[in-house]
């Protein structure tokens, strides 16, 4: 038996993830030992860090187990049953986000009371137990309706724009509970990465436009093009507001919607993001060093961006799994663009890795993360 004992702190991800993989070179860089509970041991984070642990987090005695050891326990993901998360900190484990704050990205309807008690700006909204519900709702807020799963539902998942009472019952054929929520008429759709520590320094990073396709997010920009010094500050006071009135520790995702009228929220997240992946490049202290600095109660890190301009686009798995033989092109074509790969398998329309380009021109950039993106892809030149 091995007698190594690690010589900084150990943290233990639950969920391996591209999440907790795209953890491990700041982990390394800080001298932080990772640990991950996987399913399967050919997830995406299993696949490169060490101390990977097999089981299911749904299971208490397993999280206990995994936890035994670690100095911190924080997530890949928000499906940690709460009462679990609530077991483990009774027993004395330190829990990043804790329970208490972590259920306002697990409910969406606790999500929703909450951020509308603290004047956080929201579409209207309701809990509904019938197709009848969504009607009456419809009557007073208007068609279409958004119906949301309250647990789970993540990229489009979960999420139903129902135009009528036929739509309505469609979604409650899923048996999900569901909240029902005013249809928002958004120009675009926003982000904002906050992260706060347990004694309560907090950090934000500029405000990014996301670009979504079939509730996929498929390309972010970095800043958010054309939006005023007023929304942005807005933006990430509201960031800030969350993270410091609800406990968060670490990092919080605020996806917003930018109207006629002004911003609104629509999701949180209380882990790395897929809207924060440009700062590994982009930024002074990329997001998953920034999630680790947090958690460990360490000094934050500096948010400014490393170039004016960074675009980020996600890869998405089409038919042909073959990417590698696209590589020549994409490095030869441009030196300057950053791939990242998941070690998923390829399937149509997963995520399985996103690229980065960075510049002075919005432009400019964005059509090299657009060419690489495509080629790598498809094949096809744009």
């Amino acid at each position: 038996m091995s007698s190594y004992r690690p010589i900084g702190p150990v943290v233990g991800i639950v969920g391996a993830g591209q999440l907790a993989r795209m953890t491990q070179p700041p982990a390394i860089a800080l001298g932080v030992e990772l640990r991950v509970l996987a399913n399967a041991p050919d997830e995406s984070a299993a696949r490169v860090i060490v101390d990977t642990r097999i089981g299911d987090y749904r299971d208490l005695d397993v999280l206990r187990e995994f936890a035994q050891g670690c100095d911190v326990i924080t997530f890949d993901h928000e499906h940690v049953p709460t009462e679990h998360i609530e077991a483990l900190i009774a027993e004395g484990h330190h829990v990043q986000p804790g329970a208490a704050a972590l259920v306002h990205a697990q409910d969406k309807a606790v999500m929703r009371e909450r951020l509308s008690a603290i004047g956080v700006p929201c579409p209207a909204w309701a809990r509904v137990s019938s197709p009848a519900d969504v009607t009456a709702f419809a009557e007073q807020h208007g068609w279409p309706v958004v119906l949301k799963a309250v647990r789970g539902g993540y990229d489009g998942r979960g999420v139903w724009v129902c135009r009528d009472a036929a739509e309505a019952e469609e979604a409650f054929a899923s048996g999900a509970p569901l909240m029902a929520e005013a249809f928002v008429p958004f120009e675009r759709e926003l982000a904002v990465m906050v992260a706060r520590s347990p004694h309560g320094q907090g950090v934000s990073y500029p405000v990014v436009e996301t670009v979504q396709q079939d509730g996929i997010c498929v390309e972010v920009l970095a800043p958010a093009p054309g939006l005023d010094a007023e929304q942005s500050a807005q933006a990430q006071r509201i960031g800030l507001t969350i993270a410091n009135e609800l406990g968060v520790t670490g990092l919080l995702a605020v996806e917003l919607f930018q109207t006629a009228t002004g911003l609104v929220v629509n999701e949180l997240a209380m882990r790395p993001h897929n809207s924060g992946h440009w700062t590994i490049e982009g930024s002074r202290t990329s997001q998953f060093e920034q999630h680790l600095r947090a958690v460990l109660d360490l000094p934050l890190g500096s948010p400014t961006m490393t170039a004016q301009v960074v675009v980020m686009a996600n890869l998405l798995g089409g038919d042909d799994p073959d990417l590698f033989k696209r590589y020549e092109h994409v490095l030869a074509h441009d030196p300057g663009i950053k791939l990242h790969f998941y070690g998923k398998q390829v399937r149509p329309g997963r995520k399985i890795g996103h690229v980065t380009a960075v510049g002075s021109n919005l432009d400019e950039v964005r059509a090299r993360a657009r060419h690489a993106a495509v080629h790598l892809m498809t094949g096809e030149y744009t």
